[in-house]
């Protein structure tokens, strides 16, 4: 065993094998692997094998196409068969909300390339015989799923990085891990210590152990998971013969069940409501390969209706059981990136859909270890997307009730109950009082919109308008033509301080700094010219700054101002970053009557004169300490209220009670996000993500190239003077009951291929009728209006949709998304059609913003 190495991966699984190859594959070949027990001793031996490309974060699904697209590719370099099988799969709806989320799914897929058909159930049990087709309504067609040999496969991955150059240690356990002053690690194994500049934690079910040698309790939490095999069938035996093809995989939501043929049976797996974490404060270092003993009771009523839909199964014999851990992150997706607070110390764990997203996560770390850049979007991936709130027990609950949910529709105003209320405001119960429906936010209890006296505060959860619209648009209307109050303790909030902290926020930011007292937005860019953030920033003293943000990405951006603290000369130590998180909590005035209503809470003069636009001022507000930004995400006139938690009750009760002359109302943060809609505003992590550049996003009159050289200057430079390929534009839809919910494709008339839909899939599978015929173009399901594929006649799909709704004072349905460039300004009736619920709606391109496009409201 060496004893320097450039990096060092902790875990032998098929993630950590993957990590290891892509370095090794990236030009790292000086790293290690280090396994306490053998390769595939965690989850990956006794994993179903299973893989699809299908996922809620069209982003994660790329990675996952890249996965399935990677195995030939190990397979040819280690002379290791990964045994793959693609035989393409079927989801399952079994009522009419099911098979809108599979529209949705459908929808998405058409921009990323991916080959899914919208078929009837009778067409499904041609591939799959064994299903009862009468239990379902429709069902989508994918055919990038299939299954492998898990060992094999990660037995591939572990001698293909090898070949490359790579080490592999095996029965040495790390017992310790320890930071040198230099940043560097010493990784303490039972066979001695390995000095490395990177340590990845790979450890799967022990990543939880790993994270602690280091101080850091990951979000991850094994649950048993059981999958039956049955006796060889007949049935399939048939089946095969008459076809010469394998029965393809099937997805049923109703049974909460996964099944695929295995030799000549049947697979059948369980994703069951009465699920069971193993090991929920501990995993026990000496668990090997093991399986836990089985518990049909438990999947017994997941079984009961599997074998009401899939009676062919019911009368096989079980062969076996396979009851084993694996672990889970919250969301359900993996935990991959640097963590926020160290230095050169990774993850990749919770990884639980190994064998869809291992080679995709494997590939975006190595990219990120080496370049300093994923290469992807993978904000659903990132280890920083959760805060210091998702601790051990509030992860147990969340992990349960993603387990349980696994094959549930998520709908898009669904607020999800375990583990909450984990962080509320001293507003909390007076929220309720007002009849607030409460949602999660980034851990944070928030009023997205307030119910009618007399009507209960419950979202009725749907894909279309829901009970909701009502009441959001009398909250928008009551703040556009009087005033409202909303609480924006959400938001991200931060102080930059000392005699550096000018040039630091200068040398990170692609606008100038503001002088004292004034307030400027601007977006942030990594060294590629890529969006990072965007964040409004005031100067609040000669060293001193404020800075508000997106709360979901405070670890995130932490672990960039972090990173790029000055570390050299006198000044370097001078630049202090302080994180408030729910020490600085605020309200949000809003509309005509706004300055009128703050008038009379504060003892100094807040006129247009006095009191500009953009201008930020330390004063009382009811009698408490205050910080006011003239501003709002309402694109009217208001203002931003910052306090301390102890005066928040304080400051809202007054403005209560002087609001009520002047017709206020609580709105929540559904109506913000329509006004915003209505100005044309971007948000954080839907419009503004890392894969766009700045230009692109349309945050031109933020990027002020002829500053100091600021990160990413060079790369932004060469965007605007080539041009972006593409641009974020504003759509008025012509939409039904439903309005766009995100990551609908977006349709041109257009006769050129603007190449802007990727083609992820090296290679697909068809489909066959029951003759053994290859069917292609088949009928979609009923109702579905959406023609397969990413061109239909004069129509092409050339961009997606970022995010959208109700814009409830201009009464219109809008999105907002990404169109090449050249069609950007475009604002042609008959040129776009957007996607939703498989029916495409007519759209236009609003350049202007539909409220109050010259901004004079909010500068009066």
């Amino acid at each position: 065993m060496k004893s320097h190495v450039k990096a060092v991966v902790i875990g032998g699984g098929v993630v950590g094998c993957s990590v290891l190859y892509h370095l090794a594959k990236a030009g790292w070949t000086d790293i290690m692997l280090i396994e306490r027990s053998e390769l595939t001793s965690g989850s990956s031996w006794h994993a179903a094998g299973g893989f699809h490309t299908l996922n809620g974060d069209p982003n994660v699904a790329k990675l996952q196409a890249y996965t399935v697209q990677l195995y030939k590719e190990i397979e040819e370099i280690s002379g290791q068969s990964c045994s793959l099988h693609l035989t393409g799969g079927v989801m399952m709806a079994d009522t009419p909300e099911r098979m809108d989320f599979l529209r949705l799914a459908h929808a998405k897929g058409r921009y990323l390339g991916m080959d899914t058909e919208l078929i009837t159930p009778s067409e499904a049990k041609a591939m799959f015989p064994l299903m009862d087709e009468t239990n379902f309504v429709g069902a989508m067609w994918d055919p990038v799923e299939g299954h492998l040999d898990p060992s094999g496969t990660t037995i591939a991955y572990s001698k293909a990085a090898k070949k490359l150059g790579a080490e592999i240690v095996l029965r040495n356990r790390v017992v310790d891990l320890t930071q040198q002053p230099d940043g560097t690690w010493n990784v303490v194994t039972e066979q001695g210590t390995v000095h490395a500049e990177h340590v990845v934690n790979c450890g799967g079910l022990w990543a939880r152990e790993i994270g602690r040698m280091v101080g850091v309790e990951l979000p991850v939490l094994a649950m048993e998971h059981m999958y039956l095999l049955t006796e060889p069938m007949p049935e399939v035996e048939e089946f095969n013969k008459s076809t010469g093809r394998e029965m393809i995989g099937v997805l049923d939501f109703k049974g909460e069940i996964y099944t695929r043929q295995e030799r000549n049976g049947i697979l059948l797996g369980t994703y069951e409501k009465a699920c069971k974490p193993w090991s929920p404060v501990n995993t026990p270092w000496d668990f090997g390969h093991e399986l836990l003993p089985p518990d049909l009771d438990r999947i017994a009523p997941s079984l009961e209706i599997g074998f009401k839909h899939f009676p062919g199964i019911e009368k096989a014999g079980i062969k076996q059981i396979i009851n084993g851990p694996f672990t889970f992150a919250l969301d359900g997706n993996p935990l991959v990136g640097p963590v926020q607070g160290l230095t050169n110390f990774w993850c990749a764990c919770a990884v639980m859909a190994g064998f869809s997203q291992g080679g995709g996560v494997g590939l975006a770390l190595s990219n990120w270890m080496v370049h300093g850049d994923p290469g992807f979007d993978v904000w659903g991936m990132d280890v920083a997307r959760f805060g210091e709130w998702a601790g051990l027990r509030y992860t147990n609950a969340k992990v349960r009730e993603n387990y349980s949910r696994r094959f549930s529709i998520r709908f898009p105003n669904e607020e999800l109950p375990a583990a909450r209320p984990a962080q509320t405001t001293p507003l909390y119960d007076t929220m309720l009082a007002n009849n607030a429906v409460m949602g999660d936010s980034w851990g944070l209890e928030t009023p997205l919109w307030f119910a009618p006296k007399g009507k209960e505060p419950k979202d009725i959860v749907s894909f279309h308008r829901s009970n909701d619209f009502g009441p959001i648009g009398e909250e928008v209307r009551a703040t556009r033509e009087k005033v409202g109050v909303t609480e924006i303790a959400n938001f991200a909030k931060y102080e930059v301080s000392g005699p550096g902290a000018e040039d630091f926020l200068n040398r990170l930011m692609t606008n100038r700094m503001p002088k004292i007292g004034r307030i400027v937005l601007t977006p942030m860019i990594n060294e590629f010219g890529k969006l990072i953030g965007d964040f409004t920033i005031a100067k609040a003293g000669e060293d001193r700054f404020m800075i508000w943000g997106s709360s979901a990405a405070q670890k995130y951006h932490m672990r960039w101002f972090e990173k790029h603290l000055p570390k050299d000369g006198p000044r370097g130590s001078a630049v202090r970053i302080h994180r408030f998180d729910q020490t600085l909590v605020g309200l949000s005035i809003a509309g005509p009557k706004s300055r009128d209503l703050l008038q009379k809470l504060v003892d100094v003069d807040i006129s247009t004169e006095a009191f500009r636009f953009m201008d930020f001022r330390e004063m009382a507000v009811g009698g408490a300490p205050c910080m006011v930004n003239r501003i709002t995400y309402t694109g009217d006139l208001g203002y931003e209220i910052w306090m301390a938690p102890a005066y928040q009750r304080l400051v809202y009760r007054q403005i209560k009670e002087a609001g009520e002359e002047f017709g206020l109302v609580d709105f929540g943060m559904r109506a913000l996000l329509s006004m915003r809609l209505e100005k044309n505003f971007p948000t954080w992590f839907r419009e503004l993500r890392p894969i766009y550049g700045p230009f692109e996003g349309s945050m031109d009159r933020f990027i002020k190239l002829e500053k100091n050289d600021f990160i990413g200057r060079e790369a932004a430079a060469k965007e605007q003077a080539e041009g972006p390929k593409l641009r974020r534009v504003s759509f008025i839809v012509d939409a039904a009951d439903a309005d766009v919910m995100g990551d609908e494709p977006i349709w041109a008339k257009v006769s050129k291929d603007y190449g802007t839909v990727e083609k992820p899939h090296g290679y697909g599978a068809p489909r066959f009728d029951d003759q053994g015929k290859e069917v292609r173009g088949s009928q979609a399901a009923e109702g579905a209006s959406a023609v397969r594929g990413i061109v239909d006649g004069d129509w092409r799909v050339v961009g997606w949709v970022t995010s959208g709704g109700y814009a409830h004072y201009v009464q219109k349905s809008m999105a907002q998304g990404y169109v090449p460039a050249a069609l950007a300004e475009d604002e042609s009736a008959g040129l776009f059609e957007i996607e939703i619920l498989g029916h495409r709606r007519p759209a236009r391109i609003n350049v202007e913003a539909p409220f109050d496009p010259s901004g004079e409201k909010m500068r009066t």
